[in-house]
């Protein structure tokens, strides 16, 4: 642009804003500029605007043209059938908390089919219709459980979109190689590149990834950058080895054991624990074999305990907290950390050569039987031994399994996710047969879903025991909730009978068989759905 075409351009502005002014205020209180008074004015002043908008249109310097957006990338899985693609597409239509708090009537909760009809797509390997990803992005963002089921599914154009909507770029931190710069997986230099210049969520995301398809090269890259990294994200970075955990982590975690950061060394302490062959699981059994022992001096063999006296600095570099929490005794709190920690394997040498259920059944002297139960538990949780866990479970028929015990109800359902998914569903029916469905809702929920058929007709016998004992059907709405989910779809004829409104006996409460035939005909309806949803992936129907 020339000098001269610049100066016109700066002046334009104040000529045009002089225009304005004249025409707000009337020109027979302001004449226009250059415009001689008279009654030709208001012609003359829109002749002057139409003139200066020529002007200021011809002025303006073309902008620079934006780059061109990139194609999508192309989403190689087959295409939805057609029922599939509109059932998403209502599932997705569906927000929860329209109808408030109350009372939730005879139809389904459609979001809470969500998960499963994910979970169901992703096993067939279907691409998402292009049309539903905003609307399942959306849906990803407010719920963070559906996130890894909803992005696997949403496939490499669900990146595309998060990087054009800031809504959506969750998407770019959960989605491995979400980054806008994201290497390969067998790109060595930009990963390298990634990891020293890149945000934290891309990091952890790249060591996530990486972890899952070379454990060693992960590891490599983390021990490269230890030393520099702040405390918080080394706590973050150290928690992603628990995915794939093996021996050859054993080095790395006892460095880690020296970190300046607390958490930092307890979380190794952990995980170096889970490793029964590891150097400090071998300590931590050596620490807890001295205080557990079996006095055979007794009538009845018994397990005797004397708790360790202090807290030395060794115990506190593999991990052990010194100060225990408030209302916890200092020795018991250290023996149960100690116990949690050694390997399972300890015991039956120490212990007479009894077996994990013969060790259990024994007594335990002076009122330790609780605290050393609860920390058999958490080690049994952290080994995923199934031996110990079975027989710290015990008979789900026992009287004990019901109520206050040496092993609690929550610690009983992290037991039992050690077993297999038959076993699992097995004990719970035997639990729920025996004790009814007032404590089995978290037992229920980690069982494998479709239920089993014994687990499902002990939970369908129990609800209707519960309905014709009159009550109203409030205090099973978790369990019902979980029926609609788990119970498997076939289920569905056996509960027709359980639809019509039931005689009430004299001291039920009013209207109770009302809202119990309302909450089956939800249970029936949303079983019948979830099995129209299963058909409807099977393959074979057109795509649309």
């Amino acid at each position: 642009m020339s000098r001269t075409t610049a100066t016109v351009a700066a002046s334009l502005p104040d000529h045009w804003e002089q225009l304005v002014t004249t025409a707000l205020l009337g020109t027979d209180r302001r004449t226009p500029p250059g415009v001689a008074p008279g009654p030709q004015t208001p012609s003359d002043l829109l002749d002057a605007a139409a003139a200066a908008t020529v002007r200021r249109r011809a002025g303006l310097c073309p902008a620079r043209p934006a780059e061109r957006l990139r194609p999508a990338p192309e989403d190689p899985r087959p295409p939805l059938p057609h029922a599939a693609a509109r059932r998403l597409a209502a599932l997705l239509a569906d927000r929860p908390g329209a109808s408030g708090g109350g009372r939730r009537g005879a139809a389904p909760d459609l979001m809470e089919l969500l998960p499963q009809w994910l979970q169901a797509a992703n096993a067939r390997g279907y691409a998402a219709p292009p049309q539903a990803l905003p609307a399942l992005l959306d849906a990803a963002r407010g719920r963070t459980d559906l996130r890894p089921a909803a992005l696997r599914f949403a496939g490499p154009r669900a990146l595309w979109l998060a990087r054009l909507n800031p809504d959506w770029r969750f998407a770019l931190r959960a989605a491995p190689g979400g980054g806008p710069s994201a290497p390969g997986l067998r790109d060595p230099q930009g990963i390298r590149r990634l990891w020293q210049e890149g945000l934290f969520a891309e990091r952890v995301t790249l060591l996530t990834a990486l972890r899952s398809r070379d454990a060693a090269a992960a590891r490599a890259l983390l021990e490269e950058t230890w030393a520099t990294e702040r405390a918080e994200d080394r706590l973050m970075f150290l928690d992603s080895l628990r995915a794939g955990l093996a021996p050859d982590d054993e080095t790395f975690l006892e460095r880690a054991l020296a970190d300046r950061s607390r958490n930092v060394r307890e979380t190794a302490a952990e995980l170096l624990s889970a490793l029964p062959a590891s150097a400090l699981a071998a300590r931590m059994a050596a620490r807890a074999a001295a205080c557990v022992a079996v006095d055979r001096t007794r009538d009845v063999p018994t397990i005797v305990v004397e708790a360790p006296h202090e807290c030395d600095a060794a115990m506190e570099r593999d991990g052990v907290v010194a100060k225990a929490p408030a209302g916890r005794g200092e020795r018991s709190w250290w023996l149960g950390q100690l116990v949690e920690a050694a390997p399972l394997g300890t015991w039956p040498g120490r212990l007479g050569g009894r077996t994990p259920e013969e060790i259990v059944a024994l007594p335990v002297a002076d009122g330790w039987q609780g605290e050393l139960h609860a920390a058999w538990c958490r080690a049994a949780v952290r080994q995923r031994d199934a031996e110990w866990s079975r027989a710290l479970l015990g008979e789900p028929s026992a009287p004990e399994a019901g109520g206050p015990g040496a092993v609690s109800l929550a610690e009983r359902a992290r037991l039992l996710a050690a077993l297999d998914a038959g076993e699992r569903a097995a004990w719970v029916a035997g639990f729920i047969e025996t004790h009814g469905l007032s404590e089995a809702f978290q037992l229920l929920g980690v069982c494998a879903v479709p239920w089993a058929p014994p687990l499902g007709r002990a939970v369908v016998d129990a609800l209707n025991i519960a309905r014709d004992a009159g009550s109203y059907p409030w205090s099973f709405s978790g369990v019902m909730g979980l029926a609609e989910r788990c119970l498997d779809p076939s289920e569905a004829s056996r509960l027709d009978a359980l639809l019509a409104i039931p005689d009430e006996p004299e001291d039920a409460a009013p209207g109770a068989g009302s809202y119990w035939s309302e909450a089956f005909q939800r249970l029936v309806t949303t079983l019948r759905l979830r099995g129209a949803m299963l058909a409807e992936l099977a393959p074979g129907e057109p795509a649309p």
